[in-house]
């Protein structure tokens, strides 16, 4: 609103010069996320390119498509520094931060949607070899149990941190080993 918005009055340059540092950070675009979360993110598109694979029912698949757009268009977002968007600026925002992998993406979720045709896959799977690519089994991430007091079931403790290692959930939901 301030880089894009009419200044309609101002005092000595105030309205203006706050449009132009608005408009420069705008362009600047928004930091990169931490190295956690983009392999957060990584192993969340992995295993929704998997389900996807998997899912039979038009439902799930539809639901499932979901989920891949929605991660993969934030990896790409992050991958460009560009500003993401939600609702109908989620098109709109991927079209400028990559027009070639954002329209790829999209036309493949419209595809699916209409027809359940399978471009969906391959342009998510393109997104994340961009990114680092897939991350499944023996991803792990540690953190201070002070921050999490509960011991959680299963989980391995070592000294003051908890390691946390995801594994692919089998067909009825629990994670196998566990």
């Amino acid at each position: 609103m301030y880089a894009e918005g009419l200044v309609l009055t101002e005092r000595d340059g105030a309205g203006t010069g706050l449009k132009h540092r608005a408009a420069a950070a705008l362009g600047e675009g928004p930091g990169a996320l931490a190295p956690a979360t983009v392999e957060d993110r990584r192993y969340a598109l992995t295993d929704a390119l998997d389900d996807l694979s998997d899912a039979t029912d038009p439902v799930e698949r539809l639901t499932v498509a979901g989920v891949v757009l929605d991660v993969a268009a934030h990896l790409l977002f992050d991958h460009h520094r560009a500003w993401k968007g939600g609702g109908k600026w989620l098109p709109r925002r991927l079209l400028k931060a990559d027009p070639d992998h954002g329209a790829a993406l999209l036309d493949g979720y419209r595809r699916l949607c209409e027809t359940a045709a399978p471009p969906l896959t391959a342009a998510a799977a393109n997104i994340l070899t961009l990114t680092g690519g897939p991350l499944r089994e023996g991803h792990t991430r540690t953190w201070p149990v002070s921050h999490d007091p509960a011991p959680v079931p299963g989980a391995c403790t070592r000294g003051d941190t908890r390691l946390t290692t995801c594994a692919r959930e089998d067909d009825t939901g629990s994670t196998p080993g566990h």
